[in-house]
Order: structure tokens, then sequence, then C-alpha cells
């Protein structure tokens, strides 16, 4: 698990480094959306691997690695306005921005790590179309949640559904650098 645990940190160290780097271009204009709005921007990015997928060709010079992370980095956006709420303007400078992310990201990678122990690494085996299928069922579920106005009777709430998000995209990352 060891080098489940390093390959991990190398994918959080990359696209930790786009969204700083994102914050320095854009600042925090992101802190306005809602959740619907950055479950939708997930969604797009899902759709567009699938679509990559399923037609086997692109007309974007941009791969599916790119859209992983932009998973990756809007699930961790969602889970900091979980965590904070909307704001009505930009309102984080990089650094704090930064620190909760590298929070999300840590507490992603905890929840990683106890599925992992209890999976026995069953990721390894799967084929990254079956990531990108379990991410979209779980937009489908936040989708679902949202409409519910966050309520649920028996199943996880959101932020369950962003860290497996989240842990989805880095293996899916993880098996694309190994292909």
């Amino acid at each position: 698990m060891g080098k489940t645990s390093q390959q991990y940190d190398q994918v959080i160290e990359k696209s930790s480094s786009l969204f700083e780097k994102k914050m320095k271009d854009y600042g925090s204009a992101w802190r306005i959306l809602r959740l619907p709005s950055l479950t939708d921007q997930i969604f797009i990015k899902a759709q567009r691997i699938r679509s990559i997928e399923n037609k086997g060709v692109q007309k974007v010079d941009e791969g599916i690695a790119s859209e992983f992370i932009g998973i990756l980095n809007y699930s961790i956006m969602a889970l900091i306005q979980l965590e904070r709420g909307v704001a009505e303007q930009a309102d984080m400078n990089v650094e704090e921005a930064l620190k909760a992310y590298l929070h999300f990201a840590k507490e992603s990678k905890d929840l990683m790590e106890a599925k992992n122990h209890d999976y026995g690494e069953a990721w390894r085996e799967m084929r990254v179309s079956s990531l990108t299928d379990l991410i979209l069922q779980k937009l489908l579920r936040v989708k679902q949640i949202e409409d519910n106005k966050g309520k649920t009777l028996v199943s996880e709430g959101i932020d369950a559904n962003y860290f497996d998000m989240v842990n989805y995209a880095i293996f899916a990352l993880i098996h694309l650098e190994l292909e």
C-alpha cells in the first residue's frame, strides 16, 4: 500500500499545483459557485471522458487526464463550499485556498487508505472506463440529493460522494500514468 500512497501524493502534488496556479490567475472566483454549478462542471468533464472513451477519438487537443484533474479539483472545491458555504464574491487568497485544498486532499487520502485496506486495492484491477462510470453514477446521486434539498433517508450525504469522486479520479490518473 506504500506504492499507492506515494502515487496518490504525486497526483495531489500535480493537481494542487495546477489549482494554485489557477488561483494566482483567477483568484477565488469559484467561491461564488453554488454546489449544483460545481456538480455540473464535474458532470461536463466526466461526460467528455466517457464520450472520448466511447468514440476512441477526440477533436479537442486536451486529453482525458486533464479532465480527471478537473474532476478532482472541482470535487475539492465543492467540499470547500460545503464546509464554508457559498460566497458572494472572491474571498480567499491563494494561501488560504491552498490550505483548504490540502486539508480535503488529506481527508480524501485518509478515506482512500481505510477503504483500500478493506477492499485490498481492488481498484487496481478496474478499468479507467469503469472509474468514469462510477464518477457519473456519483454525480447522478449528488444531483438527486441536491434536488431533495440535501436530505437523504438512508444514504450517505453529498460530501461522501465528492470524496469518492476525488478518489476515483486519482485512481484513474494513476492508471493513466501506468499505461
